[in-house]
């Protein structure tokens, strides 16, 4: 009988249960967006003299000023001496005009339990603001209202989606058991989401993002388990004897591809969130794991061993047609980017390599390496736009979630200095 290869997360679940090339891929700041000059004031205090408002004030610029940084789209001009920063007179919008097209301003105001926060992006050129927005909320919605206003900002003038309100959810063992773990996409704001006391793996996001289903041994079995965000409550969602284990959504976020084994060899199946009905669409395929879902929602990319050793394999939908992308030595955790052009996945080329991060188009033809030799690196998740992507890897010394750009350059730790080890990381719609 051909011996079954699990890939790693039935691997890491099992266990738990019983114990190139370098290459530059062109996204940054964004293919067709050039950088630009954006003014950054000093947000000021909605009282003048206020010390309380002065730090609320600095504290929303701090957030701010990182998001934008971070997204790389501008080059901010700040001038922290210049009168101008006093107030939004004509005088002092004609004065930023000469070093940008657009000038952020805002004020905050702290009054004790809550906040407020209103800001201001300005067309320099007609001296009148062309995006205003006002937040009130308790301290710790305070990132979230400067993230969104940050997004906010990045849409009016690129046209595209920021990022700076993105979660990322993820296991770790600080505790002595796996939990479940929510952070900004900034590594701020870092909260556990469960308190199973037991291995909780694997989270996955619904598609707008108010919910995140992962397994858990809570209860002896793999189940799969579903944290509604919004409601703080937590309940099962899949109980089928054997793997519960999410993948991705539809893009109607009616139907879950997902891997069960209901007594048998790991496979991929169809949820109907509403009705919990199931469907099988592999068959013959052995084991089979870690589906993902087209941005399109017409293919199903997923791990099998039907070549022998577990590889890239994706599904047509429509036609029941499957295609291998790769030939290596192990792969696992393929993700599909947003635009659905690549897909990006962990494996080996050969026996005893260490596990790196890989890309591969959708014909298989361009195999492109993201890491090399820092460790082992594993689980890969995209950003939302696709400029980014969060993994874990050992490089120092211990399982971390890293983030890094989607060409393998810049990467980093997401919260450094974390107790206990990390695993399998998604990236929130």
């Amino acid at each position: 009988m051909r011996r079954k290869l699990l890939p790693a997360a039935l691997l890491l679940l099992t266990s738990c249960a019983f114990a190139g090339t370098d290459v530059y891929i062109g996204v940054s700041p964004g293919s067709g967006v050039k950088t630009q000059s954006l003014a950054l004031a000093q947000f000021r205090p909605a009282r003048p003299g206020s010390e309380e408002d002065l730090a609320l004030a600095g504290e929303f610029r701090d957030i701010v000023r990182a998001d934008l940084l971070y997204s790389r789209y501008f080059d901010l001009k700040e001038a922290p001496l210049s009168r101008a920063n006093l107030d939004d007179s004509p005088g002092s919008l004609a004065w930023w005009k000469a070093l940008a097209p657009h000038l952020i301003t805002a004020e905050a105001r702290d009054a004790g339990p809550v906040w407020t926060f209103t800001a201001r992006l300005y067309d320099l050129s007609t001296g009148e603001p062309m995006l205003e927005k006002f937040y009130r909320g308790e301290k710790n919605a305070l990132r979230r209202a400067a993230h969104l206003f940050s997004d906010d900002v990045i849409m009016r003038l690129t046209g595209r989606e920021g990022i700076a309100h993105s979660k990322i959810a993820f296991a770790n063992n600080a505790t002595g058991r796996k939990e479940i773990y929510m952070v900004d996409y900034d590594g701020h704001g870092l909260v556990r989401l469960t308190s199973d006391n037991s291995i909780d793996l694997l989270p996955r996001w619904s598609q707008d993002g108010t919910r995140i289903y992962y397994t858990t041994y809570r209860w002896g079995n793999p189940d799969m388990f579903e944290i509604d965000l919004k409601a703080g409550k937590i309940r099962p969602f899949s109980t089928f004897q054997g793997l519960n284990i999410p993948g991705g959504f539809s893009p109607d976020g009616l139907t879950m591809v997902m891997t069960l084994s209901r007594g048998d060899d790991p496979g991929i199946y169809m949820l109907n969130v509403v009705t919990k009905k199931v469907k099988r669409i592999l068959k013959g395929f052995g084991v089979s794991s870690s589906p993902t879902w087209s941005p399109d929602g017409r293919q199903v990319a997923f791990i099998s061993d039907l070549a022998g050793n577990p590889e890239v394999f994706v599904l047509d939908t429509d036609t029941g047609k499957t295609r291998k992308l790769t030939r290596f030595n192990w792969c696992d955790s393929p993700s599909w980017s947003p635009d659905g052009q690549w897909i990006v996945f962990s494996g080996r080329e050969r026996r005893g390599d260490p596990l790196d991060i890989f890309l591969t188009d959708l014909t298989g033809s361009q195999i492109r390496r993201l890491t090399y030799q820092a460790g082992n690196n594993e689980d890969p998740s995209w950003s939302p736009d696709g400029r980014y992507i969060a993994f874990t890897s050992t490089r120092g010394g211990r399982r971390e979630i890293y983030i890094m750009d989607s060409d393998g350059s810049a990467p980093h730790p997401l919260v450094p200095g974390m107790k206990g080890y990390s695993y399998t990381p998604s990236w929130s719609p």
